[in-house]
């Protein structure tokens, strides 16, 4: 078992950043990715098709040789919370783990979430901070369009779309003077630094979708699966629209050209 794939999966391309960061810490491992990239964004849905949808593609994962799965996708996480509907193999969402970084790194006690409007509503990140850290503010604010933005490939640092709207969404958490922000949608990071940029230098970014990966690791060392393979892993893809956007828009998430077989499939 120790040599099946991870598998992972998202709404979109958005875990595409779990993925890129599991390569750079796990490079032995095989990677089977779903991005339901037919019935983005889950973030506008309500809970119980969230919820359908995820079983729908844990069950796609499940036809594959997999040892653990990764919900790298912050609206299925924070509508599971922490009642994990994956019970026989390891599992985990984005949430725990980034807030785990959240409230070990903050210095000033003030901790900002971004994310889509389903993750805003349903507190998760909040639950997950109290609980570790019950005196510590946090500050929520949903950001309905980024997930479009970069799905559509408005990316850059100097795109004025981008800048005018991440403008509007950020400017109510800078002001409440937090020190660290969870990018609470795994398709943030492709524009960190537009986020960067305008929250300022002193405050700390913490990808969802890296958290998880090194949660991973550390879940797979724990249960002495880790890949004894002696050359690199293989990433696989699986996407429910076409490929060919897929793989035009993916270099934004992972930082080089798609390597990996791409297939398109249905549930």
């Amino acid at each position: 078992m120790r040599n099946d794939a991870i598998g992972v999966f998202d709404s979109g391309m958005g875990g595409l950043t779990a993925v890129k960061e599991l390569n750079a810490i796990l490079p032995q491992e095989n990677i089977i990715y779903f991005g339901d990239t037919a019935r983005i964004p889950y973030g506008s849905r309500s809970p119980e098709t969230i919820m359908r949808y995820a079983r729908e593609d844990v069950a796609f994962l499940r036809q594959h040789a997999v040892k653990m799965i990764i919900a790298a996708c912050g609206t299925v996480s924070s509508v599971v919370g922490d009642r994990p509907f994956v019970t026989d193999l390891p599992f985990t969402g984005v949430v725990l783990p980034a807030a785990e970084t959240a409230c070990r790194i903050t210095k000033n006690g003030r901790i900002g979430i971004i994310g889509t409007p389903a993750t805003v509503r349903s507190g998760s990140y909040e639950k997950a901070i109290h609980k570790l850290r019950p005196e510590v503010a946090v500050i929520s604010q949903a950001c309905p369009l980024f997930v479009h933005l970069v799905e559509n490939g408005y990316t850059d640092f100097r795109n004025p779309v981008t800048r005018l709207v991440a403008e509007e969404y950020l400017e109510p958490v800078r002001k409440e003077g937090v020190d660290t922000l969870i990018l609470g949608c795994t398709h943030y990071p492709v524009i960190r630094e537009v986020i960067a940029d305008l929250m300022g230098p002193e405050v700390q970014l913490i990808s969802s979708g890296a958290e998880a990966a090194k949660y991973a690791r550390r879940c797979l060392e724990a249960r002495d699966l880790l890949s004894d393979r002696k050359g690199p892993g293989e990433n696989t893809y699986y996407v429910s629209d076409s490929t060919e956007m897929f793989i035009e828009n993916a270099g934004h998430f992972l930082h080089q050209d798609v390597v990996g077989k791409v297939f398109r499939c249905s549930l």
